[in-house]
C-alpha cells in the first residue's frame, strides 16, 4: 500500500480548503455573536456618516436656546415693564404695521422683561413657518420683524440648524439620512453592548486561565476599543432614547409609530374648534421640530376680543406664563387658548372658547392626559433640549460629542487593521460568513421574526438591512470564487521526485 507524506521539494501541493471569509467548522454555537459582529461593523461603516452629522447637527441645536437670547436679544427682551399695554392694543400695533393683515397666533409676554410675539401668515416662507413682529408690552413698538418656526418659535437660527439637523437643509428627500441616522443608532448601541459584554467575559477566562490577575494594559487600537466601549455602555441609555424619540419625527417609521400610538390609546388629546363641542381627535406633538401643514391666512378679527378670551382662559384650565392664542381659523369657529411651554414641569392645557358667549366649549386638561401621553410630550421637549433648561442642553451637547467620538474611534479602528492586501476585511479574525444559517432553526426563526417585525415597523431599517444581508453576501460569493481550490493531484511518497500522480 502506498503511503501518502509530505510532497517533495517542488512538487504541486493541494491549496487550503479555506479562505478569510470562508465559513469555519465548529460555530453553530456562536452563531448570534458572529452575525451581531458583522451587522455592527457593516452599520458602522455605513450608518457612520449620517450618526456623526446627527450628532455635530443635534450638538448645535440643543444650545440654541442660550444663543437666541443673545443674537436676538432686542426682539426678544425689553426693560421691565410694570404696566404693560392691553393685549388688543399691542395686538392692534403689529396689524397696523403689517397693512392690516389678521394674526394667526399671538404669543404674549410670558414676563415683564419679554416682547409679545404675533405671528402672521407669509405665503413666501416655507411651511410652518410665519412672519413674527415682536412687541414692547409697555409702549406697543415694534422691535423686530423675523419669520419664525412651529409652534416652539424657533428664530433663524434655531430653524437653519434643525434644518441641517433633520434634513440637510434639503427637504423632505433629505430627511432620508436622519431616520436612517435615528433607525440604526440603537441597534448599533444595543449591537455593541452585548459585544463589549462577550468581550468582557472572554477576557476575563483568558486571564484566569493564564493565572494572570488583570489583563494586559490596553495600548495602540486596543485603547481605541476600551474608549469606544466604555464610552457606548455608559451613552448607552441616551442613545436609545435619542433614538426613539427622534423617530417619532421621522417621516416613514412615524407614520407608522403614530398609527401605532392612536391604536394603543396612547395619541394625545386635543380640542375641538366646533361650536357644536363634537369629540375631539388626536394630536401632533412635533410642532416646533417637525413639518406641519402651511399657515394659512385668519379672517379679520376685532382686537378686543384677545382681551375676553385671554381673561377667560385664565380663569380656566390656563394657568401657564407662556401660552398661544389662536383666533377662529374660519367663521363659526372657536378661538383655541393652549399653553405652550416645554419646560418642567410644562403642561399642555387647552381650551376652546366662544367669544360671543364667553363660554368654554371645548377642553384638555393636561392633569387628564394619560401616562403615555405625558411622557411623549416630556420626552420630545428634553431630545430639544427644552425641558431641564440649561442642564438639559449640556447633557445632549454630552451626548453628541461621546457620539462623534466614537464614530471617529470606529473609523480609526477600521484604519488601523484595514486590509493592505488582498480581499480580506479589516476586523481582526472576522466572524465567518454563513454561521447565521448554521444555527439552530428556533434561533433562525426567532431572529428573522424580529428583523420582519422590525423591517415592517421602521421600513429604512429594514431595507438597509436587507442591502446589508445582500452586500454581505454578493461579498463572500466573490472571496469564495477567488480562493476556491483548483484540482491538483496528490504525490504518493514512495515514487520519489519525479513520480507520477496517483490515480
Amino acid at each position: 500500500m502506498t503511503l501518502l507524506t509530505k510532497p517533495p521539494a517542488g512538487a504541486r501541493t493541494t491549496p487550503p480548503q479555506t479562505g478569510p471569509d470562508l465559513p469555519r467548522p465548529g460555530m453553530d454555537r456562536g452563531w448570534f455573536r458572529a452575525f451581531l459582529l458583522r451587522i455592527h461593523f457593516y452599520a458602522g461603516i455605513l450608518a457612520g456618516p449620517f450618526l456623526l452629522v446627527a450628532a455635530v447637527t443635534g450638538g448645535l441645536y440643543a444650545m440654541t436656546p442660550q444663543l437666541e437670547p443673545v443674537i436676538y436679544a432686542r426682539e426678544l427682551h425689553v426693560p421691565a415693564v410694570t404696566h404693560p399695554l392691553p393685549l388688543s392694543a399691542q395686538v392692534e400695533a403689529a396689524v397696523e404695521h403689517v397693512g392690516g393683515a389678521a394674526p394667526v397666533t399671538v404669543r404674549p409676554a410670558p414676563g415683564p422683561e419679554d416682547t409679545t410675539r404675533v405671528l402672521f401668515a407669509d405665503s413666501s416662507l416655507g411651511d410652518s413657518q410665519y412672519r413674527t413682529l415682536f412687541v414692547d408690552p409697555g409702549t406697543a413698538e415694534i422691535r423686530g420683524d423675523l419669520p419664525t418656526y412651529g409652534s416652539s418659535g424657533a428664530l433663524p437660527l434655531r430653524t437653519w440648524i434643525d434644518n441641517l439637523h433633520r434634513s440637510l437643509g434639503l427637504g423632505e428627500p433629505g430627511r432620508v439620512y436622519s431616520e436612517l441616522a435615528a433607525s440604526w443608532l440603537w441597534v448599533i448601541a444595543l449591537g455593541g453592548l452585548l459585544l463589549w459584554i462577550d468581550r468582557i467575559r472572554r477576557r476575563r477566562a483568558t486571564a484566569k486561565k493564564a493565572g494572570a490577575s488583570k489583563p494586559r494594559p490596553a495600548s495602540g487600537r486596543a485603547r481605541l476599543l476600551w474608549l469606544h466601549g466604555t464610552t457606548g455602555t455608559v451613552l448607552l441609555v441616551a442613545f436609545v432614547f435619542l433614538s426613539a424619540t427622534g423617530l417619532t419625527w421621522s417621516a416613514n417609521a412615524g407614520a407608522n409609530i403614530g398609527t401605532l400610538r392612536t391604536a394603543l390609546g396612547w395619541a394625545t388629546p386635543t380640542i375641538s374648534t366646533a361650536l357644536t363641542g363634537t369629540a375631539s381627535a388626536p394630536a401632533g406633538e412635533h410642532a416646533g421640530h417637525g413639518a406641519a401643514g402651511p399657515p394659512s391666512a385668519a379672517p379679520a378679527i376685532d382686537p378686543a376680543l384677545y382681551d375676553n378670551v385671554a381673561r377667560i382662559a385664565r380663569a380656566d384650565i390656563i394657568t401657564a406664563p407662556l401660552i398661544d392664542i389662536k383666533p377662529p381659523a374660519k367663521p363659526g369657529t372657536a378661538w383655541t387658548v393652549t399653553e405652550a411651554g416645554r419646560e418642567w414641569p410644562g403642561t399642555a392645557s387647552a381650551v376652546a372658547i366662544d367669544p360671543s358667549t364667553g363660554t368654554i366649549t371645548s377642553r384638555a386638561d393636561f392633569n387628564d392626559f394619560s401616562p403615555a401621553a405625558k411622557l411623549t410630550r416630556w420626552t420630545i421637549a428634553a431630545h430639544m433640549g427644552l425641558l431641564f433648561g440649561l442642564p438639559n442642553q449640556l447633557l445632549l451637547l454630552a451626548v453628541a460629542v461621546g457620539l462623534a467620538a466614537m464614530v471617529v474611534w470606529g473609523y480609526v479602528m477600521w484604519w488601523k487593521r484595514r486590509p493592505t492586501r488582498g480581499g480580506n476585511w479589516a476586523l481582526g479574525r472576522p466572524a465567518p460568513r454563513g454561521a447565521f444559517l448554521r444555527a439552530h432553526w428556533a434561533g433562525v426563526l426567532a431572529a428573522l421574526t424580529v428583523m420582519v417585525a422590525l423591517g415592517l415597523l421602521l421600513p429604512l431599517l429594514g431595507w438597509s438591512l436587507l442591502a446589508f444581508i445582500i452586500l454581505d453576501t454578493a461579498i463572500g460569493a466573490v472571496k469564495r470564487r477567488r480562493y476556491r481550490p483548483s484540482a491538483m493531484p496528490l504525490v504518493a511518497a514512495s515514487d520519489g521526485p519525479g513520480a507520477q500522480p496517483l490515480q
